[in-house]
């Protein structure tokens, strides 16, 4: 609020940074605390267009932080108490080179590498989720409308859709209804990533084509596991067409 304060500080210790990011704002109540950084979530859904927030920031911050070797953790009072973030990233030190063993144990496959498109007209939130899963090793592109998500899909041809319900133009059904209507798009695997997650909204995903049905908050680690399982449509009694 006007006449806050957002303080940077660092400190090291031991062989690791701490980077402190503090600010006098609306803070977190203590319920939320364990969820903050799961994607989609929001204090106050109510705050989402006035302030800007996509729930996905942290998100994008903690896969980031994590891929550095790192941690980061968030602390709060409660609400109206302002808010502490803190990142820990272990300090560089001289690399040391470990000789391979002559007879290496066979490593596992890598995750599927899958070309994703990510649909929703909200430009950042799809832009946001593109990039993190884009550090994650996935293909990615974006569309903001029905009409271009049909048509990207056609260009694109990804192995997998995430895609919301509530969109221009076209919604998200009738996206769904019109890939599946071709040739190209009937192997396609298409999940709706969405705020809608009342039973009527997942029967309606079924019968238009949805081969899973993700209600926001989405779980990252979730989603990922979701798409590193073989192409393929989902049963019925699939877990995924659940309230995420």
């Amino acid at each position: 609020p006007p006449g806050g304060s957002i303080r940077l500080t660092t400190e090291s210790r031991d062989e690791v940074v701490l980077v402190k990011i503090k600010d006098t704002g609306i803070g977190i109540p203590a319920e939320m605390l364990s969820r903050v950084f799961e994607m989609f979530t929001q204090i106050d859904p109510s705050l989402e267009r006035s302030h800007g927030g996509l729930g996905i920031g942290l998100t994008l911050v903690k896969r980031l932080v994590e891929m550095h070797g790192g941690t980061v953790t968030g602390h709060s009072a409660g609400t109206d108490q302002g808010s502490e973030f803190v990142v820990s990233l272990p300090v560089m030190t001289e690399q040391v080179t470990v000789a391979r063993p002559s007879n290496p144990v066979v490593e596992t496959a890598e995750p599927l590498r899958r070309r994703i498109l990510v649909v929703d007209d909200n430009r950042d939130s799809a832009s946001s989720l593109a990039m993190l899963l884009s550090l994650t090793g996935y293909e990615t592109e974006t569309a903001y409308d029905g009409r271009e998500a049909v048509e990207r899909a056609e260009s694109y041809r990804p192995d997998v859709i995430l895609l919301d319900i509530g969109l221009p133009k076209l919604n998200g059904y009738d996206v769904c209804r019109a890939i599946r209507q071709q040739t190209w798009g009937q192997a396609m695997v298409t999940i709706a990533v969405t705020g809608w997650g009342q039973e009527e909204d997942r029967r309606k995903s079924k019968e238009a084509g949805f081969d899973g049905h993700l209600t926001k908050p989405v779980s990252f680690d979730a989603l990922v596991r979701l798409l590193s399982e073989p192409t393929g449509n989902a049963h019925d009694s699939d877990p995924h067409f659940s309230s995420g």
